[in-house]
Formats: structure tokens, sequence, C-alpha cells
């Protein structure tokens, strides 16, 4: 099936995708075994992944006539809209109804299932279940549509389209800048592991960037620097000041530097190699500096990863304080992280006990409450007296680093690798 072949990367998706294509185009070969095509398809998953290009091969591939349906009349309209469409794929048999962003049909959820528009489609897949009438649909928030419609009976197939990840991502990324012009020689690796997270459209609309860069300063080739300096523009929406603005012996880029080193070699002592990029480069939006981790799933499923990331959170501070002996000011933001994350352990996983947790006790005593913020403060004190031992036992990395980014503003993975093998790390 070549048309699956338009969709890069996401193999067992497509596996799947051409099972289930297979049953419609080839009946006879399950016919024999009493197998029959599921109702509907239901793919899901964040905005930019690529579900309704799935979609659309999808369709492509089993020949059958389509008839698309999206939100662009008001809503009584709209409702009349949903029954034609299904009534011209019922007279048009075999066919398929194609329900393009369907959680945007109607501000609903499962706790308000009776709008009309989802209603009309339940009826409407129920009118059809004697007929050749295939339904796919698509939808962001899967969890907005209510039960009744995305239940087995009306959507058996349901596949979540998740953001790309590692040879997925690397894949993608090859394929945007193979359609580009005069690329040079661009470390895969480190640019998608800096865009762990980001979609497909993420990806495109680097690599895009990387081109006006490159094109802009009249270079032969996109390159590396490019692509890093594209991916601080799009992933932090934060445009670079001149560069002759910045300067290495400013007292405000000197804190800068240790701020964004601290974070850096506490996450490098606790979760080796995750540090994808750190900056100091003068921004005009919010941060001064910005330190990015690769996180892997293992962070939703252990506390071991959330404490680490309250510690790599807490390190910019406590470097700046150690370095120059006055409270950071800059810390805010981080401040603001660490607390929730910290909370966390308390209010949904009970991690400093049940008395103290107030998320799952909708009457709550003042006394708990009280419990809740001294527990939240004692973990972390202890969290920040802990980093603060760390950056003194590893001064010398942190010097290296800070030094790093004064000298090169932004510095990625392979810059760090390189700086721990001239350190002796204690943990």
């Amino acid at each position: 099936m070549k048309e699956f072949d338009k969709i890069i990367g996401y193999e067992s998706v497509k596996k799947e995708l051409k099972r289930i294509c297979d049953i419609l185009v080839n009946p006879e070969k399950y016919e024999k075994f009493g197998v029959k095509a599921s109702q509907g398809l239901l793919l899901y998953g964040e905005p930019g992944v690529g579900k309704s290009l799935m979609a659309e091969c999808f369709i492509e591939a089993t020949k059958r006539k389509c008839f698309v349906c999206r939100k662009s009349k008001p809503n009584g309209e709209f409702v009349n809209e949903i029954t034609k469409t299904f009534e011209e794929a019922k007279a048009n048999a075999p066919s398929i109804v194609f329900l393009d962003d369907m959680d945007k049909f109607a501000n609903e959820d499962d706790r308000h299932p009776d709008t009309e528009e989802y209603v009309t489609i339940q009826s409407c897949i129920d009118t059809i279940k004697s007929s050749e009438v295939f339904v796919v649909a698509t939808a962001n928030d899967f969890y907005k549509l209510p039960y009744s419609l995305r239940r087995t009976g009306r959507f058996s197939k349901k596949i979540e389209v998740k953001i790309p990840e590692g040879k997925d991502a690397e894949k993608i990324m090859e394929f945007y800048l193979s359609q580009k012009e005069n690329v040079g020689e661009i470390n895969l690796k480190e640019i998608t592991r800096l865009l762990n997270t980001k979609t497909c459209a993420d990806l495109e609309t680097i690599v895009n960037e990387a081109g006006v860069y490159a094109a802009s300063e009249g270079k032969d080739k996109i390159e590396h620097s490019d692509m890093i300096r594209a991916c601080l523009r799009v992933l932090y929406d934060a445009p670079e000041a001149e560069e002759a603005v910045f300067s290495n012996s400013s007292e405000k880029n000197k804190m800068t530097a240790y701020h964004e080193a601290g974070h850096v070699i506490i996450a490098e002592i606790l979760e080796p190699e995750s540090v994808t990029l750190a900056s100091i480069a003068n921004y005009t939006g919010d941060a001064a500096g910005i330190t990015s981790t690769y996180q892997t799933n293992e962070y939703y499923h252990s506390i071991k990863y959330m404490k680490n990331r309250v510690k790599v959170v807490l390190g910019g501070k406590a470097a700046t304080e150690i370095v120059f002996g006055e409270i950071d000011v800059g810390a805010r933001s981080d401040l603001n992280r660490a607390f929730k994350i910290a909370s966390r352990f308390d209010d949904e996983y009970c991690g400093m006990g049940f008395d103290s947790s107030i998320r799952h006790n909708l009457d709550a005593s003042d006394l708990q409450r009280e419990r809740h913020c001294r527990n939240l403060a004692v973990e972390l004190e202890k969290a920040y007296l802990e980093v603060k031992e760390m950056i003194v036992k590893n001064k010398e990395f942190l010097e290296k680093v800070a030094n790093k980014l004064l000298e090169q503003t932004t510095i990625m993975m392979s810059d760090i690798q390189e700086i721990k093998k001239t350190c002796k790390i204690v943990r």
C-alpha cells in the first residue's frame, strides 16, 4: 500500500492502519474466518502529529469515495450537515465518512454527553451499521468526546498518535531537511533530542526557520548552528538580541551563566546525558537564560525522577547564591515550578502522608492545610541543601560550564559531555 509511504516513521501505527484497510479492500480474505470490518476508526493525539495525513492516506488506500465533514457552519445548520453527509455516504456505499477534528464539533465532554452534534453522529453511525459505510474520525482531545460516542461499537478501533520520539523524530527531521536545498552536516540525534515532546509541525517549522537564518546571512548551506538558533527561536519564542549587546564581563550575564550552569551540573550528576542545551544569549522574552533537559517516560512513573527534577530546578538558585553570596532574584519561575512539582508528591500521591494531602480531601481542615504547607517547605528545604552540597563538591564542573557559556552563549549536549571528561564528578 504505497499510499502510506507519505507517513514518515510511525511504523506501528502504519501497520495497524494497513491491517484495517486490508479488511475493507479484501473482505474475502477475512470472510472465511467470520471476520468483518470494525465500525469505525478514531485517530487521536496532540495537534500537529499528523492525524489528518494518516486518515487521508488510509482513505486513499481504500479506494472508496469519501464524504468529509468539518465544523464550518453554525450549530443548527451543522447538525443538518452531519446528517446529510451520512445520507450521501450511505447512498454511495461502499464509502467512507471522514469526521475531521471531531472534538471541535461541540463544546461538550463525557459529563455533558447530550449535545446535539454528538447525539446526531451517534444516531447516524447506528443507521449505517448494515451498510458498507466506514467512519474515520480525528480528534485532539479524546476525553472531550462523550463515552457513548467513542465506545467500542461506534469506534471499535482507536489509535493514539503520539509525539514522535527517537528514530521516528530523526526520520521526520531528515525528511523535512531533504525537502530543502543545500543542507550541510546536521547532528540529527542532538537536534531531535533537544526537540523531545515536540510535534511534527514543530519539526517542520524549525527546519524552515533554519533555512531563513542561513539565507539571510548569505550562507551556502543550512548548518548545524542554524538549526540550533531555529530551535531556540521556535521553542522559546524569544528572538535573539544583537550579539554586540552581549558582554561576558557583565555582572548580570555572569550571574545568568552560573545560574544555568547550576541547572546543568545537577541534571548531569543525577541523570547523565540529560541536558540537551543551555543558553545565556540575550533574549527579549522573560528568560535571561535557558536550560533544556531530555525527559524520558520514566519521569511520569517514578517519584525518584520527579524529585530529581525539583533538584535540577533548584540548581540555578543554589549555584548563583553560592558563587555570588546573594539571593537569586531571577529564580522566581524556578521556585514556582519546584513548588508545583513537590506539591504533587503530597497532593496527588500522598507521598508525605495521608493526613496532609488536601487534594483528595475536599473537607480538609485548617490543620491539614497547615501540615501540607509545612511538609512542602521541609521537602524543598531538604532538596535545596542536597543541591548546594552537590554544587560545592563539583565546583570545577560548575566553573567550566559557566565559562563555556560566557564564551559561546549557547552550548549543546556534545559540549557538556566534553567538559565532563575533564572533571571528576562527585555524587
